[in-house]
């Protein structure tokens, strides 16, 4: 029998999909059986500083420094304001909007506190982005970076809002200055909503997944203790936003549950991710395949002596890519996938076992299995959907594409993978990235893998395009690196170069060079819109 909510405002429990919707959840581990009550936040935060004091490093800027004290002092605080001064109570949703700095961190343990529910979008989304998002999570507050507040002003013109920064009196800094910094934590069910998260989709209304408290705690207690495996000393960075759950864990969950330091970067280029690196002797960083490309590119990758651990995730690690950067920095990257359904990775694997290709095998307490068209497992070897269970799942709000995700207790999480006799998975494409020519199945990241190894080649997008003999054919989109001239030359070229590299009936019939690949604010390359320019010039 679920226990009674702490939530006085239950829009997220009366929008949560029926029960009979939800995908099986496992607790085995012993680790993951949390207590009836819980808020992640205490859990995370208060059990810090009674752990490892309150004077130890917690969030590094270029210019600041806070200790595990200040972040729980100030998180107090601005839990006092919201609760006492703005009228949150239990259950209001509060939309945060800034950029990776230590005030949007307090501000998501104050909300967490205070018994609301977190909505933290990416402080680059525009009026009419926000206003979707605001459409299904119907926030209470906005708590904003005063740099930002522009579009949320246009977006959500009825919405109360408060700003931090700027040097004002009364924005949320100045206000919580007064405040106690004592503060009892709401004593939220463990299965009470604690966050709600857009999923980084790329077409139609956005999705918006629920994530309870224990569910906070359960992505540490696996992908966390299992193959991250942090430790006090550690040193984390990278470049996710805190908006997206991969930056969430990377950037908080994962070093506070280790009573390690984070350095917090607002805009990440490839020089400024090596510089700090380097300046900060950082040991953990988690960013996104292209980022370790373009980290090598920099010529600093000798320099970064102090990393231990290098975490990939967002999209496929390309081989060559794990083999360039090991052979650059004798580091192993350790990728994984994960996804906002079910909160963070759940596939990966540790430094001593990767295979360089591979995703990895299943992160203990979750389970995975490749399944046909009909939810009937395949045998290994041979390509199908990848579906997952843990103690994490897809919770949409208030979203019938529930029923798209969720069948027979599995997440289907959209990859297409192969698992062999060992237990590890290999990536094959996005379902909907998979191209089916003249019979032949043909994965859009195999060939595009392929381009980018010719030297001419910067970037490329590989989808297929409508034809009237073969029903599709592989279409590449071209990005050439300075002093590469494009033209029918060189699209020769890069198919005889395609044709040695992998199998010749898996080459681009077409190429068409671009200045650029479009991307979503995450970095994925937006495939569905290399498909719409396709069939339309088809």
């Amino acid at each position: 029998m679920r226990l009674p909510s702490a939530h006085i405002d239950t829009f997220c429990r009366d929008n949560l999909p029926p029960a009979g919707q939800w995908p099986e959840l496992l607790f085995g581990l012993p680790e993951l059986r949390y207590p009836e009550r819980l808020n992640c936040a205490e859990a995370l935060l208060d059990a810090a500083v009674a752990r490892h004091g309150a004077d130890r490093p917690c969030l590094l800027t270029g210019s600041e420094t806070w200790t595990y004290g200040d972040l729980l002092r100030r998180a107090n605080q601005i839990a006092g304001v919201l609760a006492e001064d703005l009228g949150l109570v239990p259950g209001n949703r509060v939309l945060l909007r800034g950029p990776n700095g230590p005030w949007l961190v307090a501000a998501w343990f104050a909300v967490l506190k205070a018994g609301g529910v977190a909505v933290t979008t990416m402080h680059l989304l525009r009026a009419g982005e926000i206003a979707a998002l605001a459409a299904r999570t119907e926030p209470d507050l906005v708590v904003c970076d005063h740099r930002y507040t522009a579009d949320v002003e246009a977006a959500l013109p009825g919405v109360p809002a408060v700003v931090y920064g700027g040097g004002s009196g009364d924005d949320l800094i100045g206000r919580s200055e007064a405040r106690s910094p004592d503060f009892a934590a709401v004593a939220t069910a463990a299965d009470d909503v604690a966050l709600l998260a857009p999923t980084s989709g790329t077409t139609g209304i956005p999705k918006i997944t629920a994530h309870f408290h224990r569910d906070v705690l359960a992505i540490n207690d696996t992908f966390g203790r299992h193959v991250l495996a942090a430790r006090p000393d550690d040193v984390f960075t990278g470049t996710p936003p805190l908006g997206f759950t991969f930056g969430l864990g990377g950037l908080v969950v994962f070093p506070l549950s280790a009573g390690a330091a984070v350095v917090l970067m607002e805009r990440a280029t490839p020089d400024g991710l090596a510089d700090l690196i380097v300046d900060h002797d950082v040991t953990t960083v988690f960013t996104a395949p292209t980022m370790y490309r373009a980290l090598l590119a920099t010529g600093k990758g000798r320099a970064l002596t102090s990393l231990r651990t290098c975490v990939s995730a967002g999209e496929h690690l390309p081989a060559t890519v794990w083999r360039d950067f090991h052979a650059e920095t004798g580091l192993e990257i350790v990728d994984g996938i994960g996804c906002t359904e079910l909160l963070h990775i759940f596939i990966s694997a540790a430094p001593d076992r990767i295979r360089p290709g591979s995703t990895g095998r299943v992160v203990p307490g979750f389970e995975a299995a490749v399944l046909d068209e009909e939810g009937r497992p395949v045998p290994d070897g041979v390509a199908g959907r990848l579906a997952v269970k843990g103690p994490t799942g897809c919770r949409y709000l208030g979203d019938d594409r529930q029923r798209g995700y969720v069948a027979g207790g599995w997440n289907i999480t959209g990859d297409t993978y192969v698992r062999d006799a060992d237990g590890y998975f290999w990536y094959q494409a996005r379902s909907d990235d998979m191209i089916v020519s003249a019979g032949y199945k043909i994965a859009g990241p195999e060939v595009e893998q392929a381009l980018v190894r010719h030297p001419d080649v910067l970037e490329a997008g590989v989808v297929g395009a409508p034809d009237p003999l073969r029903q599709m054919i592989v279409k590449a989109y071209v990005v050439l690196r300075d002093g590469a001239s494009p033209g029918p030359e060189k699209a020769a070229e890069l198919q005889d170069f395609a044709k040695r590299t992998i199998a010749p009936y898996k080459y681009p019939r077409s190429i068409e060079f671009v200045d650029s690949l479009p991307r979503t604010l995450t970095g994925k390359v937006q495939r569905y819109l290399l498909r719409e320019s396709a069939a339309g010039q088809a």
